[in-house]
C-alpha cells in the first residue's frame, strides 16, 4: 500500500470570473471551490502495469486509460506519468486513513497527483493501455483543451489539433476575507489568507498579497507540508496581514478597497496579472491574480 497527499483541481475553477468580463463561458459556474486535497491510498499504477506485464523501460504504449463503471465518462494520461517512478499515480482504495466513499469513487479511484483533477477517474473497473488517447469527449473533445480567445464558437473547430490538458498552472486563491466582507479601519489591518498549488509537482516558493492593485506587495508566511521536491503535489495554505487604506486629510479614501494575490512556484512560474487575456470559450484555466473587494466601516 502506497499514500500519498494531493490537490486534486478542476480545470474550470474560478470560471464566474471570466463569464464576469461580459462573454459567458461554457460549464458550471465555479468561483474557487472547485478544488480539494485528501490523502489516498492504494496501489502504486507504476506496480499494477508492471504486473500485467509492461516494460517501466520500453512499455509499447503511449497512453494509458482509466475506464469507469458511469459510461461513457473515461481519460486518459501519458504512459510517462502512469509509469514515472515519481509520479505517485495510485488506483486507490482509501480517502484519508478510511475505505474510499462511493461519492469519491470506491472501489477504486485513479490518482494522478499534479494533473487535472478530471484525469482523476472514480469507479475504475478497467486500465487500458493503448498508443492513443482515450476517446471519451472529456479526453479528445473540446471539454479539457485550451483554446484562444478569438474562438467563440466551436463550430468547425478540429479538437485533435489541441493539446489536452494534464499539469494546470501555477494559482492560488484568497479564502479570507470573504468577497464584499466589511472590515474597520480602527483595525488598521486586516488578516488575509488562502491556498496556492501549481501542478506536476511544483511547490509554491512565495505567495505576495497586495492591497494596492500589485503596485506593493507583502509576502506571505507560508505553511507549507513536508514534502520531497518535484513531489509537491499538495497545496500550501498561506497567510498576512495587509494594512487598510488610511483617510488622511487632504485624502479621500475609498470607502472599499481591493486584495490580489498572486503565487510563484519552484520553476518561478508566476501568476498572471490580468483575468481578461485569459478567456476562453469553455471557461478553463484561469490562473490570474486572485481579487476580492472589501468594504471598509469609517464610521468615527
Amino acid at each position: 500500500k502506497h499514500t500519498v497527499t494531493t490537490t486534486l483541481q478542476c480545470a474550470g475553477n474560478r470560471r464566474s470570473e471570466l463569464n464576469a468580463l461580459g462573454e459567458k463561458t461554457q460549464g458550471l459556474c465555479w468561483t474557487t471551490g472547485a478544488v480539494s486535497t485528501a490523502q489516498w491510498a492504494g496501489a502504486k499504477l507504476r506496480d499494477v502495469l508492471k504486473e500485467a506485464g509492461i516494460n517501466p523501460e520500453n512499455p509499447g504504449c503511449e497512453h494509458v486509460w482509466f475506464m469507469g463503471l458511469d459510461p461513457p465518462y473515461d481519460a486518459s494520461i501519458p504512459v510517462k506519468k502512469a509509469l514515472d517512478a515519481y509520479g505517485d499515480c495510485l488506483l486507490a482504495y482509501e480517502m484519508n486513513g478510511d475505505t474510499l466513499p462511493r461519492d469519491h469513487g470506491y472501489p477504486i479511484r485513479a490518482i494522478v497527483p499534479g494533473h487535472v483533477a478530471a484525469r482523476n477517474v472514480k469507479w475504475v473497473n478497467k486500465v487500458v493501455a493503448s498508443n492513443n488517447e482515450s476517446h471519451s469527449g472529456w479526453q479528445r473533445g473540446v471539454q479539457y483543451k485550451g483554446f484562444s480567445s478569438n474562438i467563440k464558437s466551436f463550430k468547425g473547430v478540429d479538437p485533435s489539433k489541441v493539446a489536452s490538458v494534464q499539469e494546470l498552472p501555477v494559482q492560488s486563491a484568497i479564502c479570507e476575507p470573504l468577497p464584499n466582507s466589511t472590515v474597520s479601519e480602527d483595525e488598521e489591518s486586516v488578516n488575509v489568507r488562502g491556498w496556492a498549488w501549481s501542478g506536476g509537482g511544483r511547490g509554491i516558493v512565495r505567495v505576495e498579497v497586495s492591497n494596492d492593485q500589485g503596485r506593493t506587495w507583502h509576502t506571505a508566511d507560508l505553511k507549507k507540508m513536508k514534502q520531497k521536491e518535484g513531489q509537491e503535489w499538495a497545496w500550501t495554505l498561506w497567510e498576512t496581514d495587509v494594512p487598510i487604506p488610511q483617510q488622511q486629510q487632504g485624502n479621500n479614501a475609498s470607502d472599499s478597497f481591493q486584495i490580489c494575490a498572486r503565487a510563484i512556484d519552484t520553476s518561478y512560474n508566476s501568476q498572471p496579472g490580468e483575468v481578461g487575456p485569459l478567456w476562453n470559450l469553455r471557461g478553463i484555466l484561469n490562473n490570474s491574480w486572485h481579487r476580492i473587494n472589501v468594504k471598509v466601516d469609517r464610521d468615527n
